[in-house]
């Protein structure tokens, strides 16, 4: 059965439809994720210890501190190496960084980018994607290990008791689905959604498309994110768009919860309300790293 069955299936049970991304948006675990578990696994698996300084700046620029933020793992790694590449101080250093040829070539032909796809290609023969799969079961072992404890940002447990009396929820995630359903499970949120999407089932905008268009009525759909990307998928579908600020997480929900969620059931979310949080939104995140 294709992956993403299980969104086209999905039929609605209320008038609206919410998404909402997981990490960094519901959980405060983005920083612990990154710079506790993927960095420590790029240095290792990719041998930059002699430029770790500068993997760790390059790593969190890509996956925190960007308009790239919350992107899959997988394009972020090839932004990440490529940055680092041509790094004058990596460069002066002497540091060999490995090229993203056999990653760049599956990512252009691949859409579900998980640890299953990733497998498979390599159990196909694909050699050069082999240390790639080297770091990424490194990454999950070293969250499945390290990252317990990490509650839902304030208001969260209050705003998704409130937006499911008259919408349907489902987290879209781009996180592998195993640690989204850990996690979600942890902190015991999980009923509040009517299923879970992750990697596995595709892109952000693949989830909206099949789990929402064309089964919800214009205007009645919004997705819920912390990332550029959570935007880019929202309006891909024609979806209305609620930023939760990296760095003004506690105040966002607030907003969502007493302000922006009642605005959205009422009709009066969509023009110059949503338009000035999306200004907000993404004044604080650059494109281009400073060094």
């Amino acid at each position: 059965m294709d992956s993403a069955e299980p969104l086209r299936q999905f039929q609605p049970t209320r008038e609206y439809f919410i998404g909402i991304d997981s990490d960094g948006c519901v959980f405060d675990s983005m920083e612990i994720k990154h710079k506790e578990c993927f960095v420590p696994m790029f240095i290792k698996h990719f041998h930059l210890q002699a430029a770790s300084k500068y993997a760790r700046e390059t790593w969190d620029f890509v996956n925190l501190y960007s308009k790239t933020r919350g992107a899959n793992r997988f394009p972020a790694l090839s932004r990440a190496l490529n940055l680092l590449r041509v790094r004058p101080e990596v460069r002066a250093r002497g540091v060999a960084v490995a090229d993203t040829v056999a990653l760049d070539e599956w990512l252009a032909r691949e859409t579900k980018l998980g640890n299953a796809t990733l497998a498979a290609e390599v159990q196909r023969g694909n050699e050069g994607l082999i240390q790639v799969k080297k770091w990424s079961d490194a990454v999950n072992a070293s969250i499945e290990d390290i990252v317990h404890g990490v509650p839902p940002f304030p208001r969260v447990r209050e705003s998704l008791a409130k937006l499911t009396q008259r919408a349907d929820a489902m987290v879209i995630s781009q996180t592998p689905a195993p640690a989204l359903k850990r996690e979600w499970a942890e902190h015991g949120i999980e009923d509040f959604v009517k299923l879970i999407a992750g990697q596995e089932m595709g892109t952000k905008t693949e989830h909206l498309k099949y789990a929402a268009v064309g089964k919800y009525a214009p205007g009645k759909v919004l997705m819920i994110g912390d990332a550029p990307g959570d935007f880019k998928a929202a309006k891909a579908n024609g979806a209305l768009f609620f930023p939760i600020d990296p760095g003004r997480e506690e105040a966002s929900w607030e907003r969502f919860e007493n302000e922006a969620l009642d605005r959205f059931f009422a009709g009066r979310y969509a023009g110059d309300y949503e338009a000035a949080l999306i200004r907000e939104f993404d004044a604080r995140l650059p494109e281009k790293p400073g060094w």
